[in-house]
């Protein structure tokens, strides 16, 4: 048997449909969208298509969405173009645990510049406390940064809730790291004021993102110079990839129930067996995504069962794949305060391409070692 990847949440293969548009898209429309000349005009016309059915499927405008190279690109572009054009405003940042590594390093680095960043409590049902949240806000607090769904427990936050909060704090914006949520999850940016997502992580191409921004923001750019398709980030438009990520988004979009339903299955057959174990913690809240299933093996380091999988053929990650090694789970702390449970925490992540032959194959394998 082949590989077993089960670190979906990581990375996902691209649909082939997907790379059809990319090479017709790349074949037809290959000149630069900012030409004046008829090829010129034709990939403008490739980039303004992508432009009008991301933003559809999104329900936002077209003018709202600023092409990146990637989610950690428009993490940065966010959190660091609010707090640089919101400077005058106040210096302070609300936060959580939970945020992936280009937000969590975006924050530090603005910290290092003199801005003050607090973090929210996280409850026992992996969800921020919002009563907590309340007492951070200040009028002063110009930034709040949190993620739609943790990327190594799968928990989904409560955006519109977030969003009611700092609706409160008119000198605050809300950043929504949307990257394990587009896709999977029905997720409404009604309040959201920037979000951030990539096509890599629905079975899309890899080396493009997407930020939202509400029109009412202003951003100061990370990139200067070069015409592109908006003031915010320069750079010559990528015609072919923006095709790819309409066309990921669209089969993301329209296959959501159909995915859901079967990474749920798959989910709760892994449940059931953990549960039978008690050599093994579940992490993941039982409202979590089903696509993430973080657990704990008593005794064994993650990044040590990590290893020992791969051995084996099974690819599962350590926490998200941006993550420092050999350090304990931010959100398994934050959530179960065990430092022993955070370093033993590890990630399983499905998808509707996962096999019952695959799942049934890694428990074999997983019970060995344990075992052994």
């Amino acid at each position: 048997m082949s590989n077993i990847y089960l670190d979906y949440s990581a990375d996902t293969p691209a649909d082939e449909r997907v790379l059809s548009v990319y090479t017709e898209t790349a074949r037809n429309a290959f000149a630069n969208p900012n030409s004046l000349h008829s090829e010129g005009r034709k990939a403008r016309s490739a980039v303004d298509d992508s432009l009008v059915k991301i933003s559809e499927l999104l329900g936002v405008s077209t003018d709202e969405l600023i092409f990146t190279s990637g989610a950690s690109e428009a993490n940065n572009l966010a959190i660091k173009g609010i707090a640089h054009s919101r400077r005058r405003k106040g210096k302070h940042i609300v936060s959580t645990f939970l945020e992936h590594s280009s937000v969590s390093g975006a924050l530090t680095y603005l910290q290092e510049q003199g801005w003050e960043i607090d973090l929210v409590n996280i409850l026992p049902s992996g969800k921020i406390d919002l009563e907590h949240l309340k007492s951070l806000m200040r009028d002063d607090t110009v930034l709040c940064a949190v993620c739609a769904v943790d990327s190594e427990l799968g928990t989904v936050q409560p955006i519109s809730e977030i969003s009611e909060i700092v609706k409160g704090y008119p000198n605050c914006v809300l950043h929504v790291d949307a990257t394990q949520a587009i896709g999977k999850i029905k997720l409404d940016l009604t309040g959201v004021h920037t979000a951030s997502f990539a096509p890599h992580k629905f079975y899309g191409l890899k080396g493009f993102g997407v930020l939202y921004k509400a029109k009412s923001i202003i951003l100061e750019p990370l990139i200067h110079g070069g015409a592109s398709t908006t003031i915010y980030r320069s750079g010559t438009p990528d015609a072919p990839a923006a095709s790819a990520c309409a066309a990921a988004l669209k089969y993301a979009f329209n296959e959501i129930e159909e995915r859901n339903s079967r990474v749920s299955e798959l989910n709760q057959k892994l449940r059931d067996h953990f549960l039978e174990n008690n050599m093994i913690s579940i992490n993941s809240p039982e409202d979590a995504v089903p696509h993430i299933l973080n657990i704990s093996v008593n005794g064994i380091k993650g990044e040590e069962m990590r290893r020992l999988l791969d051995e084996q053929g099974v690819c599962v990650s350590v926490k998200s794949a941006c993550s420092v090694a050999n350090t304990p789970s931010r959100s398994v702390m934050a959530l179960f305060h065990d430092r022993k449970r955070a370093l033993s925490s590890w990630r399983i992540s499905l998808s509707h391409l996962t096999s019952d032959a695959e799942l049934e194959k890694f428990i074999e394998i997983l019970g060995s070692i344990i075992q052994r």
